[in-house]
C-alpha cells in the first residue's frame, strides 16, 4: 500500500515538474522573441525599399530587397571619420577608465587603509548627487578641453558602479595570495600586476565592456563639448544626418532614399554592429564577473 502511494507521488511530482519546465520554456521563448524582434525588424527594414517598407506593418522578411540605405551610408566620407573618432574614444577611453578604476579599486579594497570608509562613502555619494551639467560644462571650458575628443573621456574616467564591482572583486580575493607575494619580496605594484590582475579577468572583462558600450553610445557629451563636425563621434553624426533629412523633408525637399525609414534602420545597424561583434569575446567572462563582483559589499 505504501509503495503504491510513493509511486503515485513520484508520478504527480514528475507531471508537475514537466508542466513547470514547459511553462518556463514557453515563457523564455516568448520573452526571447519579444527581445529579438525589434532588432530583427530593424535589420529587415534596412534591407527593404521604401515602397516595400510602407506596404507592410509587420516586417518579418525584407520586401523588395534594396541596399540603397547602406550604399548612401557607406559612401559618406563623414561616416568613416566619425567611425574613426568613435573607435578612438572607445579604445583609448576604455583603457584610461580601466587603469584609473583598477588602481582606485585596489586601494579601496585594503581594509587597513586609513579613512577607507570615508573614501568609499564619498565615492558612493557621487552615484546619488553630482555637480550638474552647467558646472561640468564650465570646468571643461576652463581647462581647455572644449572641442577636443579628450572632453568625452577625461570627465568620465571613473564610473562609481564599475568601481564598486572591481573593489568588491578585489576584496573577495584570498589575502594569502598577496601576503605570500609580499613575503617573496614583491611590492604593492608587483602584487597588483603579477598576482591580482591575472586572476581578475572576469571582473576586468565585465567592467571593460561596460565602459566600452558607454563610450560607443555616448552622444550627449559630443553635443555639449564638440563643435567641430570633423570630430563628431558616430552616434552624433547619425543623429545629425537623420535630423537634417527630416528638416529637408519638412521644407519640401526630396531625395531618392534619404527620407525613408530604411535609411534610419541602416544607420542603426551600422552603429550597433561593432559592439555586437565584440560582445562574444567578452560573454564567457561577463556573468561570472558581475556575480562575483556583486556578492560581497
Amino acid at each position: 500500500m505504501a509503495t503504491g502511494k510513493s509511486h503515485s507521488n513520484k508520478i504527480r511530482r514528475s507531471v508537475g515538474s514537466r508542466a513547470f519546465d514547459a511553462f518556463n520554456v514557453t515563457f523564455l521563448v516568448l520573452l526571447s522573441i519579444m527581445t529579438l524582434y525589434p532588432f530583427w525588424d530593424s535589420l529587415v527594414v534596412s534591407f527593404s525599399s521604401l515602397k516595400g517598407y510602407l506596404s507592410s506593418n509587420v516586417h518579418l522578411w525584407p520586401v523588395e530587397w534594396s541596399l540603397d540605405g547602406y550604399r548612401y551610408m557607406l559612401g559618406n566620407r563623414e561616416l568613416w571619420s566619425s567611425y574613426a573618432n568613435s573607435i578612438f574614444i572607445t579604445v583609448v577611453g576604455t583603457l584610461l577608465n580601466m587603469i584609473v578604476t583598477i588602481m582606485t579599486a585596489y586601494v579601496l579594497s585594503k581594509k587597513d587603509l586609513k579613512g577607507q570608509r570615508v573614501l568609499m562613502f564619498l565615492c558612493v555619494f557621487t552615484m546619488m548627487f553630482s555637480g550638474g551639467i552647467i558646472p561640468t560644462y564650465i570646468v571643461i571650458k576652463d581647462v581647455g578641453l572644449m572641442n577636443k575628443l579628450w572632453a568625452m573621456m577625461i570627465p568620465q574616467l571613473i564610473n562609481t558602479y564599475n568601481l564598486v564591482i572591481m573593489r568588491n572583486f578585489f576584496t573577495a580575493m584570498p589575502k594569502e595570495l598577496e601576503e605570500s607575494a609580499m613575503l617573496d619580496g614583491c611590492t604593492e605594484v608587483g602584487v597588483l600586476f603579477r598576482i591580482v590582475l591575472p586572476v581578475s579577468k572576469p571582473a576586468i572583462t565585465t567592467v571593460a565592456l561596460f565602459y566600452a558600450v558607454d563610450h560607443w553610445n555616448d552622444f550627449f557629451s559630443a553635443i555639449m563639448y564638440i563643435n567641430d563636425r570633423g570630430k563628431w563621434p558616430l552616434q552624433l553624426f547619425l543623429r545629425s544626418m537623420l535630423f537634417e533629412n527630416e528638416m529637408a523633408y519638412a521644407s519640401g525637399g526630396e531625395s531618392l532614399f534619404l527620407l525613408g525609414q530604411p535609411l534610419k534602420m541602416a544607420a542603426v545597424m551600422l552603429a550597433i554592429i561593432p559592439i555586437m561583434c565584440a560582445y562574444p569575446f567578452f560573454q564567457k567572462h561577463f556573468a561570472k564577473g558581475v556575480m562575483i563582483g556583486a556578492v560581497k559589499g
